[in-house]
């Protein structure tokens, strides 16, 4: 039902070449010393720029380009996470939660001079669910949509959710032009754009570079010191991510070493941005494999993970505990979810227990990522005191997922991934990791529990009406796959960005991975 963002450091993109990452071969269209134009060098490629099926990085590119009704504004330091108005200025639920109203912002025009209306966000949002591709399935509670007059969308809900929520997904929640509607995948990902936002795609080299110019029509105008431009240059290679900012020839990066953030933020001219993230890392045990469909042996594995040591070394000690797979700041954590500790001597008896000796598992993981790979190494190296051989496997994503979704007995005996939210419900974690599934996609364990399949079904039931009882109802369902040790739950991964300190206004917003609001920034 749903894809997972790749892995950053395994795009199957090309590798950009040490004379492209440094500038020296930037396009002709642009400088890298423009002080008009935003640089950003990503560690990821963006393999699908069609709004309505895009489910990957690519969101950073298309949150320029297109507009949500609504933005979810998370709460990192205490308060209450808000939701605030973009294309529509308000709405109201009825006392039943089957309907909600949006009004429109007037005056708004796509950057092909059509006019926003209720008729367009109807037929946009009816073109994504129609395709049924990458992140559809958040429209799944909607019944039918009104449009009594230009600036009034009334959405129809076969069970009540938060649809202020849900129209602020990072994906298949972008309003694209009446003019586009009836264009297919290709002609968005030849570079053509259709959106109301404030910049507007000018060229789309696959794997390389994107670059976004100024949408004259853009309803919010332009104020001195926004950018002129925006160019997402694509480098894989940390050590080139890391020179592009420090020369200047990016404005903002992500995915650099973390032991070298300390020095990098005692430059004057860098500024390391922090925060948590929603982003959890994880690994799904195979639980359709013998020995592994042994609950006792998977919880003997999950006792000999380093999470301590991995955190630490891994990630400077930034990262967090994971207490299941739904991080904190998203609302139904469970912070005192009942998540194993590291205890070899445990963990040992408890195979012996188990009548389990001489076991070799396979480990996939995304190539090139060191975090996954570090995690693997100090694993194996506990594992081993306990006679337990692992093999470490790392994969590009696309391969990776393939064989996760092949047959389940001769997938993976563990899959590594990383999961960041679709839109902020602890639904989305639960459901596309761990709800039964005739075919595999993303429960690349292969549980299927129908007693956690219904709970986790009518706590999301709830969460348009009572979410107390909403969230409770998704801390039992939690909690059933973390009693049932259906993954190794690693940590929770922090948010850390670099950023030239000359740019202005940069926030980041963890409910947006790595996603970059230029229109916010100025130099």
């Amino acid at each position: 039902m749903k894809r997972r963002h790749l892995f950053l450091n395994s795009i199957g993109g090309l590798l950009v070449s040490s004379a492209l990452a440094t500038g020296l071969l930037a396009p002709a269209e642009v400088s890298a010393q423009d002080l008009s134009v935003f640089t950003i060098a990503s560690p990821a490629g963006f393999p699908d720029l069609d709004p309505a099926t895009s489910f990957s990085n690519d969101g950073a590119v298309l949150a320029n380009a297109y507009e949500t009704l609504t933005r979810y504004i998370p709460a990192l330091d205490g308060g209450e996470a808000t939701v605030e108005p973009v294309l529509a200025t308000e709405w109201s639920t009825s006392e039943d939660g089957l309907q909600w109203t949006f009004k429109l912002r007037e005056g708004v025009t796509f950057s092909d001079g059509e006019a926003l209306t209720a008729a367009a966000v109807k037929a946009s949002i009816d073109r994504t669910i129609a395709i049924g591709g990458g992140a559809a399935f958040i429209w799944w509670p909607l019944d039918s949509i009104d449009t009594p007059d230009d600036t009034t969308v009334v959405m129809n809900l076969n069970t009540p959710q938060p649809m202020d929520v849900i129209a602020a997904a990072g994906f298949a929640a972008w309003i694209i032009s009446p003019k586009a509607i009836d264009k297919d995948n290709a002609y968005f990902n030849a570079g053509n754009t259709a959106g109301t936002g404030p910049y507007n795609i000018e060229r789309y080299d696959p794997g390389q570079r994107v670059i976004l110019g100024r949408n004259e029509n853009y309803w919010g105008g332009f104020n001195e010191g926004q950018f002129d431009k925006v160019v997402f240059e694509v480098v894989e290679d940390a050590v080139l991510l890391q020179s592009m900012i420090e020369t200047g020839k990016a404005d903002l990066t992500y995915n650099l070493p973390y032991e070298n953030l300390d020095s990098l933020n005692a430059r004057e001219e860098i500024e390391i941005v922090t925060n948590s993230s929603f982003q959890t890392l994880f690994g799904m045990y195979n639980v359709q494999k013998p020995p592994l469909d042994n609950a006792k042996v998977r919880q003997a594995l999950s006792m000999a993970f380093p999470y301590d040591d991995v955190i630490n070394a891994g990630t400077n000690g930034l990262g967090q505990r994971a207490m299941g797979v739904i991080p904190r700041g998203i609302w139904g954590h469970d912070a005192e979810a009942p998540v194993p500790s590291l205890d070899l001597e445990a963990a040992s008896s408890m195979l012996k227990a188990a009548g389990v000796a001489n076991l070799e598992l396979t480990m996939t993981y995304g190539v090139g990522d060191t975090l996954q790979s570090l995690a693997g190494e100090l694993w194996k190296a506990n594992l081993a005191t306990m006679g337990v051989t692992l093999n470490l496997q790392p994969m590009a994503w696309e391969a990776q997922w393939e064989l996760g979704k092949s047959d389940p007995a001769a997938a993976q005996d563990i899959f590594v991934m990383y999961w960041w939210p679709t839109f902020i419900t602890p639904y989305d974690y639960l459901f596309n990791l761990f709800h039964s599934e005739e075919s595999p996609n993303f429960n690349l364990g292969y549980y299927a529990n129908p007693a956690f399949d219904d709970k986790i079904n009518a706590a999301n039931e709830l969460s348009g009406t009572d979410r107390g009882a909403s969230v409770a109802g998704f801390i039992e369902g939690q909690r059933m796959v973390i009693d049932d040790a259906a993954a190794v739950y690693m940590l929770d991964l922090p948010n850390v960005h670099a950023v030239r300190s000359d740019i202005k206004g940069y926030v980041d917003n963890p409910a947006y991975g790595h996603v970059p609001f230029v229109y916010q920034m100025s130099r």
